[in-house]
């Protein structure tokens, strides 16, 4: 746990000095919910439906970006080799990096929802925004785990622009679609009670790839040294 914490604190502060890369992320983000309002017309009902598949796609497309430079920094001057001939662990490597791309991505979320409400003309209350905020959250969070261990395979490559998303995507369609239909649900009213079991199984993925992602981690990063 130490080591987790000293390496997400390295990683924090990195970001902290390096805004340039969060506020990119956040551009990223705003401009694609700027353009599909204006793709989608003036119509306030299908602006109220698409939003929830808008701001899953935002939160997709601006996880790429900040997960294709999660490890760059690792890979100038060899530090990734020095980290792992350390005596640190390299779970405790993976659960740091993944947890400050996930951190990355949640600090996007208020800003992120308060312009869609913006945008998409919403009238919604606090209690309704701070489900879709929280949405948001877990969805971060679905995609930081396989996404940081998509990025540390990838890293090496020349393509890894190309090759991350391709890896990445089709993995994380389970969290992609719970997130859509939950928000969808948030938005347009769960007459069926059928939230509970979209956040269940959004959870479950989430469970499921941070413990799994974990355990690959090591053998990614030691086959790739």
């Amino acid at each position: 746990m130490s080591s987790l914490l000293a390496l997400l604190s390295k990683d924090l502060l990195l970001e902290w000095r390096e805004r340039a890369r969060s506020l990119s992320v956040l551009l990223f983000a705003v401009v694609t919910l700027l353009l599909f309002s204006f793709a989608l017309g003036p119509d306030v009902e299908t602006l109220r439906e698409a939003t929830p598949g808008v701001l899953v796609l935002a939160l997709l497309l601006s996880s790429t970006l900040a997960l294709n430079e999660s490890f760059r920094l690792e890979r100038e001057d060899r530090a990734l080799e020095g980290l792992v001939m350390r005596p640190v662990s390299l779970t405790a490597l993976f659960y740091a990096k993944a947890s400050a791309n996930a951190l990355l991505l949640t600090f996007l979320g208020p800003v992120v929802v308060a312009l869609a409400v913006v945008f998409y003309s919403l009238e919604i209350d606090v209690a309704t925004m701070t489900r879709l905020v929280g949405l948001w959250c877990l969805g971060a969070a679905g995609l930081a785990a396989p996404g940081t261990l998509y990025a540390a395979m990838t890293s090496r490559l020349k393509s890894q622009d190309v090759a991350l998303p391709l890896l990445l995507f089709p993995l994380v369609v389970p969290v992609l679609l719970a997130s859509v239909k939950a928000m969808g649900l948030v938005l347009t009213g769960d007459a069926m009670n059928q939230l509970r079991s979209w956040l269940t199984l959004l959870l479950a993925f989430d469970i499921i790839y941070w413990s799994v992602c974990g355990l690959l981690f090591r053998f990614a990063v030691e086959e790739g040294e």
